[in-house]
Formats: C-alpha cells, structure tokens, sequence
C-alpha cells in the first residue's frame, strides 16, 4: 500500500517532471499520428461530427485538425501554462480547454479564435467536461474544487462539495443532471446538479484515481494508480467490479458510445481495447513509446484516438487495433552523446528545447547559441512578458543558479516549470554538454549574469 502510495504522489507530479523523463527518453516510434506540437499532447477531443481533433499540449498550445485527412487547420494559443484538457461543445465548432494557469478558455475552433476568459482554479485545472446540451461546463482542479460553469451566460453558477483532495478528473452523466468527481485520495463522488441536489459518495477504492468515463447506462469506469479499472453502477451507488488492466498506473479511459468497448491506456505506453460486458481483452496496440496521456473515440466507435508523450496523438481502427494513416514521427528526442551523464540529465530538457541549429523553438525556446544570449530574444518564440522583459543574460553561470534555486525565483512570472536540480556536479555535466552541443565555435562567455 505504501508503495502504491508513493505511486499516486510521483503521478501527480507528471507535469512537470516524470512524464517529461518516461516521454522523452529516446528515439519516438515511428507511426501513423497527428504530429506537430512541442511538448507531450496532454489531452484530446474529438468532435461530436466525428470530423475534427483537437489536442492540448504542455507546448501551452491547442491544434485544431482534420481527422480523415490528418491534417492541421488551427493553432490555438492563448494559454500561459501548459494545457491540460479539452473538450468540444455539441455544434462541433466551439470547445472549451484549460491548463496549468487556472484558466478555462472557450474558443471558436474553426477560426482560433478566443471567445471567453474564465478565471477557474488556483493553480492547475486537471479536467473538464461540457454537458450534453452544451450549455453548462464543471471543471476539476488541484486546489480540491469542482466548480459549474453557466456557457450560455459565461459565468460561475457554484462550487460543488468536493471533499476529495485534488480533484483529477469529471464526468456529466446522460442526462446532463448529475456529474462525478475523482480525486487522487480514492474517493468518487456523485453530485445532483440541480439547486437543493444532494450528493453522495461512491464506495472507494482506497487509492488514486487519474481518469475517468462514464457509459450512457450509469456506470462508471474509473482508472486508478493500481493498473485497475474500477466500475460503479451510479443507481445504485454500489461498486461492480474491477479490471486488472495494466501493471503500471492507468492514465486515460474511453468507452465507446454504446458502452460495449472500452479503451485503457498506461504509463507504460500501452493500449488495450476491452469488451466491457465479458471484461474480454481485444488488442495490445503498443504502437506508442511514450506514456498516453488521453484517449478519445469517434461518435461511431469505429476509431480511436490517443494522446502520447512523445508529442503525437495516433489514430487506430477498433476493428483491427491497427494504426490509421501514413508513417510520421513525434517529437525527434534524439541526442548526441546518448549514454553520457550529460544527455541523461538533458532528456528531461529535450521535452521543451532542442540543442541544434535546425532543432527550433519546442514548448521552449531553442537552445541554440544560448550562452551569451540575452534572455527573451529568440525570434518566433512566444515569450511570457516577464522573461521578455528580463534584464538577464544566459551565461553558465546563470543557467547554474536557475537550476539551483528555479526557474520561480531567478525568473518569475516565466512559462518554465518548476524544476531544481541541486547537485552542483550534476549542473556542471548539464552545463558542459550544453556548451559541447548547442555552442558552434565551443565558446561559452561567462562574464555576464549573476554568480552563484
């Protein structure tokens, strides 16, 4: 229990530092997918048409695609923090997302466009979900909230009792009036959202849950950190069941509209497709080398779409467990000097930066060149306004110190995650393989920036 324990906690945290090291060490697989972001795709939708894809991803950008073509129509940016969930409205063209800001954004997809600001958690929003009828949105948050969102109105309509520590994941049900609530302690709530509804507590299952799905006859499946897939009749409040799914951690849900197939997936990488009635495994896809962070399947059940760390998002058909389109690449993670100190401890960086003059900007900005360079000033970056106006200069000394201390004392208000890395030694290996690899002449100047 206490190592299931320790489990929960490190899963938590994935944002900012195991997804990235599982995500990117390594070469990505080459697969079908929709590629383009910088970061792990964080979180998917698929329209209700069955027409278009929207991923989110820790770039703190969102991608409108065509999802037959497999092909990019938008970019959306707006967030300041890397984006965590998305979900379509039932027209197909708007979608609601947020993020690590606090933030839920409503956007007219089809045109990027950014319609509606809702200030909605302190500190990171880790799912949402938009009602059957599109006119209500509940969105679930690490400060321990559930909150109601009126679309129609833009704006609160209340905070929901949610006595579950950090809330990961939300669900309405069929019908629109009730919704669910998992948290990180095990616990699963039942709310009645109409004014005077009471809710109620589904038995637990003792240990955290990440994600979650509901099927259209009231059960629910919830996904712990024990590798089980857990299922509740939301009738009758009582526990059914449990599917030993995976070894690892299960990080994303999807049941087919029917309720017949569900989708598992894993830390470890792994997809699995099962007939829920007979608990029946269909297919492994393994396509993936990286953890799946969300999983989506169109309106007909046909397709399944799924989010990876390596910054693709893949398309399979359910029939066969094949991918789906031609052979394309996620994020190219490949590094000089593989088994080196220096490219262990930069595996974690290569998430966001990229060392090379042809690598570009990431969810960071390139590398390139960097000692000596003024902060704030690589072109076609989209800086914070904080780091953009910095007085600071990237010398070896100042990439020591924002290691040391973090990116949240020596730059605040910066897009970079909290992250440290005390060991003096391991920051001079860091340091030196920058300079080895990201320095054309191997000429680091060190004469500006604040000592340590």
């Amino acid at each position: 229990m206490a190592a299931l324990a320790r489990v929960s906690r490190r899963f938590r945290r994935w944002a900012t530092a195991l997804a990235l090291a599982a995500a990117f060490a390594g070469t990505s697989m080459a697969t079908a997918g929709l590629s383009g972001h910088g970061g792990p795709v964080t979180a998917i939708a698929i329209s209700p048409d069955g027409r278009l894809a929207l991923t989110a991803s820790f770039d703190y950008t969102l991608k409108l695609w065509d999802l037959d073509r497999q092909v990019p129509l938008q970019t959306l940016r707006g967030h300041t923090g890397a984006v965590t969930t998305v979900a379509f409205l039932p027209d197909s063209r708007q979608a609601l997302s947020g993020g690590d800001d606090g933030k839920l954004r409503l956007w007219d997809a089809a045109y990027g466009q950014e319609l509606h600001v809702f200030d909605a958690h302190r500190g990171k929003v880790a799912d949402l979900a938009v009602s059957p009828d599109g006119m209500r949105a509940v969105s679930a948050g690490w400060d321990g909230q559930v909150r109601l969102w009126d679309l129609t109105a833009r704006r609160s309509l209340r905070t929901l009792d949610a006595d579950a520590g950090m809330v990961n994941a939300v669900a309405f049900t069929a019908d629109g009036q009730q919704m669910v609530a998992v948290g990180a302690q095990g616990h699963a709530q039942l709310h009645a959202l109409a004014r005077g509804g009471r809710s109620r507590e589904l038995p637990g299952q003792g240990l955290g849950i990440n994600t979650l799905a509901l099927t259209g006859d009231g059960r629910a499946l919830a996904g712990g950190v024990d590798g089980r897939l857990h299922v509740w009749s939301l009738d009758s409040g009582t526990r059914i069941g449990a599917l030993d799914a995976h070894d690892g951690p299960l990080s994303a849900v999807a049941v087919t509209g029917d309720g017949a197939t569900v989708a598992t997936a894993g830390t470890d990488g792994l997809i699995r497709l099962w007939t829920l009635g007979s608990r029946r495994l269909r297919h492994t896809l393994s396509a993936v080398a990286a953890p799946v962070w969300d999983l989506a399947f169109t309106p007909d059940g046909t397709r399944l779409l799924a989010a990876g760390g390596d910054g693709t998002a893949r398309l399979f058909d359910v029939a066969t467990g094949k991918p789906i389109g031609g052979q394309v690449r996620g994020v190219d993670t490949r590094l000089p000097e593989p088994d080196s100190r220096g490219a262990a401890l930069f595996r974690k960086c290569a998430a966001c930066h990229t060392l090379t003059r042809d690598g570009g900007n990431r969810a960071g900005p390139t590398l390139y060149k960097l000692f000596g360079r003024k902060a704030g000033t690589v072109p076609g970056y989209d800086y914070s306004r904080a780091l953009a106006r910095a007085d600071l200069v990237w010398t070896k000394e100042t990439v020591s110190r924002l290691f040391a201390q973090g990116p949240h004392v020596v730059t605040p208000g910066s897009k970079m995650p909290i992250q440290r890395m005390p060991d003096a030694d391991d920051r001079r290996a860091l340091i030196a393989y920058i300079e080895r690899h990201a320095m054309p002449d191997g000429a680091a100047p060190t004469g500006s920036g604040t000592r340590e």
